[in-house]
């Protein structure tokens, strides 16, 4: 990391493409695509436990903890490790429903077609189908599919409570399809151009999937919602915890700078203070201030405060 400023605010284009300022290098967790970080992932103490129940038992597991602790990174360890295939996400916000998370029927995009193609065109439903993360999840398969439900505490107050039946009875009805003409009809799944033989409308699945649901602790879940899952907390973090998520994403020798060391003493210090801070807050502290040309001491704590900034106020 260099100090050389990239941008100086005069708002003067370059003179030539030579004169181009150069742009750093990303750092390892903002490069795209993302790199897969489950084989740095070390699982906290219980963690492993709390995995292999929810796995016996076919139940959720409901993984709460602060931002950048390593929540939706327990999916892809145990997906690699079992052999999954690759995680399905469902990213929950306010205006997530049920339905939408099973399967996706583009209606007007079907009437649209019926119109273009005239009396004479056919009515095939197909191609306005796909089947949702939650639905191709519960598609029949030889082993689990893996499901991340992320951030599940910020969607609607309903949500939790609506999940209860599909969770229960691992199955679900496609109305669309189940007074279609046609007994049997292929949808397209949530990733990729696989597609799945569909009866009747009836989707029941064979191998319950392995579901992960993460929380930042936000809200409280219906108790019968809980009842249904595996629970497990992530613990507040140790110094060395951080130092080795430190040199996991930024790689060895990192976590033994003193920069580093400072900074997760700091972020520590914070967290102890009650402040609502993220790991991610911390990795881009030291990737700022750990570079052989580190700035003068105003400019260190101008950039300390406005990374580390409490989420609250951000």
């Amino acid at each position: 990391m260099t100090w050389q400023p990239y941008y100086a605010g005069h708002g003067n284009p370059p003179a030539s493409a030579e004169d181009r300022v150069a742009l750093p290098a990303a750092p390892p967790w903002r490069e795209f695509p993302r790199r897969p970080l489950h084989r740095q992932f070390v699982p906290p103490a219980g963690l492993v436990e709390a995995v292999n129940a929810a796995l016996a038992l076919r139940r959720p597991l409901l993984v709460t903890g602060p931002a950048g602790s390593g929540k939706s990174t327990v999916i892809e360890q145990v997906a690699a490790e079992l052999d999954l295939g690759t995680v399905l996400r469902w990213h929950i916000t306010s205006r997530s429903g049920l339905t939408d998370a099973l399967y996706r029927y583009d209606a007007l995009g079907r009437i649209h077609a019926q119109r273009l193609q005239g009396p004479a065109g056919g009515d095939d439903i197909a191609p306005f189908l796909r089947m949702g993360p939650l639905g191709t999840a519960l598609l029949p398969a030889d082993r689990p599919r893996a499901l991340l439900v992320d951030e599940i505490d910020k969607s609607d107050l309903d949500l939790p409570s609506d999940l209860l039946d599909v969770l229960e009875r691992g199955e679900f009805e496609i109305p669309e399809l189940a007074r279609y003409g046609t007994d049997v009809v292929a949808v397209r799944e949530w990733q990729g151009d696989r597609h799945h033989e569909i009866h009747r409308g009836r989707v029941q699945c064979t191998e319950f999937p392995f579901i992960v649901m993460t929380s930042n602790g936000e809200r409280d879940f219906p108790a019968a919602f809980l009842r249904r899952c595996v629970r497990f907390t992530m613990p507040l973090p140790t110094p060395e915890t951080l130092l080795r998520i430190v040199e996991a994403h930024m790689g060895a020798g990192t976590a033994g700078t003193p920069e580093a060391g400072r900074l997760v003493r700091t972020f520590l210090d914070r967290l102890g203070a009650g402040e609502s801070l993220a790991v991610d807050q911390l990795l881009n502290a030291v990737h700022l201030l750990s570079g052989t040309d580190a700035p003068d001491e105003a400019r260190r704590r101008a950039v300390e405060d406005l990374i580390l900034r409490e989420l609250s106020h951000a």
